[in-house]
């Protein structure tokens, strides 16, 4: 006995046009977005720290304003202007000594060149001198003056982008007085621009105390890292410190990178595998206390980001933006967490991208912050 198929409806063909339509439109837009990020990446790097640094700002201006003189207290314009100087001369500071570093440790890893090999060949002794001699030959081949030199040029570009930000951050400044205003203009309804203005403080609040929290981790991590450097009396003792401050805001990754690192240096100079050994052992000790304990500690529940969401943006923006992207890869995904969290169509995103899969809700949102960073009271006098 024969069935026919069942008869479709002309309703039924086109939804199943529209969403093919609709799939394809969302692939050709990802596609496009995805190759804008790429192709305006040092503008768009440069302005998302500038946002981020700016973010910083609301909390310091604030603190700033407090503070008196005598019996007169600091105007908030001033206050403002003195924040973004500030900012300005700490991100110059911080990039002149970040390039002096890496022209100490360009110049040091030249004076290693011919040593290196032998001694990182040594390490795998244990495969036989056949497979040590063939790695130590395919060191040799490297052209490591061509990397430095590669290195190099991309460090004369933090310079740019300082200068850069620094404008960005400035321009924000003048901006800040009329946001309240626009934002009201520009959704024209009061109430939705107080709700909008709220998830804008709880992102700014959240990224903001990240910020502090994984500042002072690095700043602790590297300032051990430099003693046990020193103890062993390496030669790049304040360059690897300063180093493991800035990789620790990598997530995960960078505090890696930075206990190989200084083992390999180890390693380089006194070639002794004991001793690299033990000051491998004390830097792993030393990530994993402060990295795995003492900052989820401190961390709280002020951002209950999910372990694998973090590996996965740290992967996305590191192919779309490189290194900048993986340092900024966590304040993007606060954000995201934060807006997908009290938009309805987006909430299942922020339960996978939250920790225990419990997001922000509408009733966290109306509760009002009563500290700042500084936690001094954010309410006016």
């Amino acid at each position: 006995m024969r069935h026919d198929p069942p008869k479709t409806t002309s309703a039924e063909r086109s939804n199943d046009t529209t969403r093919l339509q609709t799939g394809a439109l969302l692939i050709i837009a990802f596609a496009v977005v995805l190759f804008l990020l790429v192709q305006a990446r040092f503008v768009l790097i440069s302005l998302a720290t500038a946002i981020i640094l700016f973010s910083l700002t609301s909390d310091v201006i604030n603190f700033i304003a407090r503070q008196r003189i005598g019996m007169i207290r600091i105007p908030n314009a001033v206050a403002s202007i003195a924040a973004l100087v500030l900012i300005s001369a700490a991100l110059l500071t911080l990039t002149s000594i970040l390039l002096a570093q890496v022209n100490t440790v360009l110049v040091t890893t030249l004076s290693y060149t011919e040593r290196a090999p032998s001694a990182v060949a040594s390490l795998f002794s244990w495969a036989g001198d056949d497979s040590q001699l063939a790695i130590s030959n395919a060191l040799r081949s490297v052209d490591v003056s061509s990397y430095l030199r590669s290195a190099a040029g991309q460090a004369s570009g933090i310079t740019q982008a300082t200068v850069l930000i620094i404008l960005f951050v400035g321009f924000l400044f003048v901006e800040r007085i009329w946001f309240e205003t626009k934002l009201l203009s520009f959704l024209g309804d009061e109430e939705q621009a107080e709700r909008v203005g709220k998830i804008i403080q709880s992102i700014i609040h959240r990224v903001n105390y990240y910020l502090l929290v994984k500042t002072l981790i690095s700043a602790i991590t590297g300032a051990m890292i430099y003693v046990l450097a020193r103890a062993f009396d390496l030669e790049l003792a304040t360059s690897i410190g300063i180093i493991t401050f800035v990789l620790n805001f990598i997530p995960n990754i960078g505090s890696i990178v930075a206990t190989a690192l200084i083992a390999l240096i180890a390693h380089v100079q006194i070639g002794d595998p004991t001793t690299t050994g033990l000051i491998f052992v004390i830097a792993g000790v030393i990530q994993f206390v402060n990295g795995s304990i003492i900052d989820p500690m401190l961390m709280g529940r002020a951002l209950r980001l999910s372990s694998f969401g973090i590996i996965l943006f740290l992967a996305f923006w590191g192919a779309v933006w490189g290194v900048p992207g993986m340092f900024l890869s966590v304040p993007i995904m606060v954000m995201m967490l934060v807006v997908c969290s009290y938009v309805p169509q987006l909430r299942p995103f922020a339960v996978l991208l939250s920790r225990e899969g419990l997001p922000e809700t509408e009733k966290m949102l109306s509760q009002p912050l009563e500290r700042d960073l500084f936690g001094q009271d954010i309410k006016p006098d």
